[in-house]
């Protein structure tokens, strides 16, 4: 019989674009109320300027949403681009229930899962909607940037995030939407994963399940 060795003893996840994704309707609708194109206000909050303050804690919800309207000023009122950056920091969130399968299969093979983002200073509140934490969460350890007051890709946060789960960076799987923070990841010797559907993950996976 020939046993398959496993390539890692952890998983690090990003949280949006993995496990949590958003429902937009009600911005998008807005925005064609005042005239902008769809994904304007998305486009004007995720710009670095103007969100990584937010993502390192340094500013609070009221702050980011008054950049938004600031950022969005040639094109609406202030007025307009403040309701438009609070419907978009309050949009309903849902998480993926295949993807949240796929990582409880890992935690029932008794690896870690670990959550890296670069997150909001309100995470622990968005997490308890998920349902990801709590007696029956998810996972294992929460490694968020607002908390650190370091975003991914800076490679301090994939380090702290192996080292609270107990394993070598060479022993991590790392899942992440965004192309520049896998590169990082695997920059420090992790396993990468460039994550677009649930396939990706379950195929990364199958060495466990």
């Amino acid at each position: 019989m020939t046993i398959c060795a496993r390539a890692f003893d952890a998983v690090l996840s990003d949280l949006d674009g993995v496990i949590r994704f958003y429902d937009m309707a009600e911005l998008e609708e807005l925005e064609r109320s005042v005239g902008l194109p769809q994904g304007s206000t998305a486009e004007v909050a995720f710009r670095p300027e103007t969100d990584m303050p937010l993502m390192r804690g340094e500013i609070t919800k009221e702050r980011w949403i008054e950049s938004i309207a600031d950022g969005l000023a040639d094109r609406v009122p202030w007025a307009r681009g403040q309701e438009l950056g609070a419907t978009l920091a309050e949009a309903k969130f849902r998480a993926d229930e295949v993807v949240v399968g796929l990582l409880r299969q890992v935690r029932a093979a008794g690896l870690p899962v670990l959550l890296v983002t670069n997150a909001t200073p309100w995470l622990a509140d968005d997490l308890a909607l998920l349902g990801l934490t709590g007696p029956e969460g998810l996972l294992d350890d929460v490694v968020s940037s607002a908390d650190l007051g370091i975003a991914k890709p800076d490679r301090r946060i994939y380090e702290t995030a192996a080292a609270r789960a107990g394993v070598a960076p060479g022993r991590c799987l790392f899942v992440d939407d965004r192309q520049e923070n896998v590169d990082a990841a695997v920059a420090l010797g992790m396993t990468g994963l460039l994550y677009q559907e649930p396939a990706d993950l379950r195929a990364a996976l199958a060495s466990l399940t």
